[in-house]
């Protein structure tokens, strides 16, 4: 029998061997054929049961500590469950901060022209500096730090707070204590987790060991009694605050900042929603005097222009900023983003410059007012209910107080009853159990439809 012969053969025969055919009936007899030759034999096997190869790595113990999963990706899993259980509902969603509202022209017009430029000889450019586009620090400079004492050169442009929050935690390393205001917007807490800062998780206090919590809650304004506050090496502080949306005065941040001065510590202060500001609250820690020799500010386009997809943000280092032993903390973190880090979109600094445009300022502020018009809407609803409601002036969040019930139990009930996702105070801290965050990022018929329902369950 020819090679050729022999594989029909065994196709033929396998056919039948593997399943019925409706060209045999059952009673057909189908036989493979002999192999005197001893080059084949099919015969049936269970299958082998596959065990899983494990490395000789030891895993990060410090991810071990980390509680359940992060929170804006479990919010997520939440709400595509929910999303399978009732497949016609409307889903609302008010939790993760994301924008929704597009991005003005003049600035896409920037990008897009950029983009085209990158296919010609004369317009395309690889690799930038690490620390971002000279003529975008400058704006920077100009535009949010003027008459600040804060110069180009202290500026580092990157594609987000958030990324930067990581890498100021790798400059730091493991070896150092923290604070926080409690609640807070997640990324701290993890990350010094993460570096191994921290001690275990206590799960009778929800907190973990060797971070200092800053409570700030209604009572005292927002703002932690530093009184009681013990010396940490950095504290993490953001203004306008996420969640609570809270804002700190002036006279409260000179009181930080002369509190850092005293225990030797660096604060790292998130400006990520200054634009929001609507009163006399600063809107830069550099406002304060002293600040620059113990401050690092961190913030971003994402809330102000609708970046969040497209990542542009920047932190700022004072040269006046020294370690203990003297060394400026720049030199440092310059060598951090230049080993972490090849340098923001060369596309999306072109839409950074021209968000500090007077034509961008403009357009970003319009969109910034449309948001605050939905957190106005938001904090009436809440407030025609009855219901004890913070933040919304200067932030584009909505602080709402349930008292004695479980901050996640409130998140489900809204889901469940109204099909609409907010947050859970308690992911932000202990000091956010009994509250829900309600975003103001939403269309303006979801916001309306929102509300509408919130009345609905809360009547």
């Amino acid at each position: 029998m020819s090679l050729m012969q022999h594989s029909a053969s065994i196709s033929s025969s396998s056919s039948a061997f593997l399943g019925e055919s409706n060209i045999f009936s059952r009673t057909s007899k189908v036989s493979l054929p002999s192999n005197k030759s001893g080059l084949c034999k099919c015969v049936s096997s269970p299958p082998t049961e596959k065990t899983a190869y494990n490395t000789k790595v030891a895993r990060n113990a410090n991810m071990a500590k980390l509680q359940a999963g992060y929170l804006f990706p479990e919010i997520a899993r939440r709400r595509e469950a929910h999303i399978l259980k009732y497949p016609d509902a409307q889903v609302i969603s008010l939790g993760i901060g994301d924008t929704t509202e597009p991005i003005p022209k003049v600035i896409t017009s920037a990008m897009t022209k950029r983009s085209h430029a990158l296919s010609t000889l004369e317009g395309y450019s690889g690799y930038g500096a690490e620390q971002g586009d000279k003529q975008l620090r400058a704006a920077i400079a100009s535009t949010f730090y003027g008459d600040l004492g804060i110069e180009e050169g202290d500026i580092f442009v990157s594609d987000g707070a958030k990324s930067d929050i990581s890498r100021l935690q790798i400059l730091f390393g493991s070896n150092l204590t923290m604070a926080v205001q409690d609640p807070s917007y997640p990324a701290y807490v993890d990350s010094s987790v993460i570096m191994g800062q921290t001690g275990q998780f206590q799960k009778d206090v929800e907190k973990y060991c060797n971070i200092e919590y800053m409570r700030c809650t209604w009572e005292n304004g927002f703002f932690p009694d530093l009184s009681t506050v013990s010396r940490t090496d950095v504290i993490f502080f953001c203004s306008p605050n996420n969640p609570t949306g809270a804002s700190a005065t002036r006279e409260q941040l000179m009181k930080l900042v002369q509190f850092a001065k005293d225990n030797g510590s660096i604060i790292v202060y998130d400006s990520a929603y200054a634009m929001y500001i609507s009163d006399d609250s600063p809107r830069s820690i550099f406002e304060i005097p002293g600040a620059k020799e113990v401050a690092i500010e961190t913030s971003s386009l994402s809330k102000f222009a609708g970046f969040t997809g497209v990542r542009l943000g920047w932190t700022v280092v004072p040269k006046e900023l020294h370690f203990s032993d003297g060394f400026p903390v720049a030199k440092d973190f310059n060598r951090i983003v230049c080993t972490c880090f090849n340098g923001a979109s060369n596309i999306a600094q072109a839409g950074g410059l021209a968000c500090l445009s007077p034509e961008g300022l403009k357009a970003m502020h319009k969109v910034i007012g449309f948001y605050k018009e939905n957190t106005e809407i938001i904090v009436d609803t809440f407030n025609s209910l009855g219901f004890s409601v913070y933040g919304g002036k200067n932030a584009p969040y909505v602080w709402v107080h349930f008292p004695g019930r479980s901050s996640w139990d409130v998140f489900s009930e809204i889901l469940e009853k109204t099909h609409l996702v907010t947050t859970p105070g308690s992911g932000f801290g202990p000091g956010g159990e009994g509250f829900i965050r309600v975003s103001a990022f939403g269309h303006r018929g979801n916001v309306l439809e929102a509300s509408k329902r919130f009345k609905q369950l809360y009547k």
